[in-house]
C-alpha cells in the first residue's frame, strides 16, 4: 500500500464514521446542506476581511458538510429529487459567497484589476454549472470538463491557505472558460447525434414504403 493510498483509506474511514454518526443522530441531510452554506458564508466574510488562511480552514470545514450530506441521505434512505435540487442550488450560493468575499476585499484595498479577475472567475464558475444544467435538458448527461466543483473548491483552499489567490483566480477563470466551451462542444455533438437518430427511422420508412 502506497503512502497516498493509505492517506486516502484513512480519510475514507473517518468520513464513514462521521456519516454513521450523523445518520444515527437522525439529522436531516438538507440541514447539513444548509450548514455547509452557513460555513461557506462565514468563509466569505473572512475573505472579505483579508483573513485568507483562517478562511481556507473554514472552507475545508464547509467542504466536509458538502461531502457527507448526500451520503447521510443514502444511509438514512432520505434520497429525494428535491434534496438533489436543494443541494445544487445551495452549492451555487456557497461558491458565490466566497467570490463575493474576495470582491469586497479587493475592492476595499483598491485593486480594480483583481476585482475584474475575481468577477471573471466567478462568472466562469457560474457558467460551468449553468452549462451543465441547461445541457442536461437536451442530452442525458454533461459531466465533461476538468474544472468541476471539487476542483474549484480545492483551488480556492490552496489560494487561501498559501496566500496565492491571484494565480488561483487566473487558473479558475481560464480553465473555467475552457470547461464551458468543452461542454458547449460536447452538447452540440451529442444533441446532433440524438437528432440524427430520431430522423433516421422516418427516413427509412419513407424509403421502404410501397409504391
Amino acid at each position: 500500500m502506497t503512502f497516498t493510498h493509505a492517506i486516502g483509506a484513512g480519510c475514507g474511514a473517518i468520513i464513514r464514521l462521521i456519516v454513521r454518526g450523523l445518520a444515527l443522530s437522525r439529522i436531516h441531510p438538507n440541514v447539513l446542506t444548509f450548514l455547509g452554506l452557513v460555513i461557506s458564508s462565514y468563509a466569505g466574510y473572512l475573505l472579505a476581511q483579508g483573513r485568507f488562511q483562517f478562511a481556507g480552514w473554514v472552507i475545508i470545514g464547509g467542504g466536509l458538510f458538502d461531502m457527507v450530506d448526500g451520503r447521510v441521505a443514502r444511509e438514512t434512505n432520505r434520497v429525494t429529487r428535491f434534496g438533489a435540487f436543494f443541494d445544487s442550488v445551495l452549492d451555487r450560493y456557497s461558491d458565490l459567497a466566497l467570490f463575493i468575499g474576495l470582491l469586497l476585499w479587493y475592492g476595499g484595498i483598491n485593486r480594480p484589476g483583481y476585482v475584474v479577475l475575481t468577477a471573471l472567475a466567478m462568472t466562469a464558475c457560474v457558467m460551468i454549472s449553468y452549462a451543465r444544467a441547461r445541457s442536461e435538458n437536451l442530452i442525458p448527461s454533461c459531466k465533461v470538463g476538468f474544472l468541476e466543483r471539487p476542483e474549484r473548491v480545492v483551488l480556492v483552499i490552496i489560494g487561501a491557505l498559501f496566500d496565492r489567490m491571484a494565480p488561483v483566480l487566473w487558473v479558475t477563470a481560464v480553465l473555467g472558460t475552457i470547461t464551458v466551451i468543452h461542454r458547449m462542444i460536447f452538447t452540440f455533438s451529442e444533441a446532433r447525434q440524438l437528432e440524427e437518430a430520431q430522423l433516421r427511422p422516418a427516413g427509412r420508412a419513407t424509403t421502404n414504403s410501397p409504391r
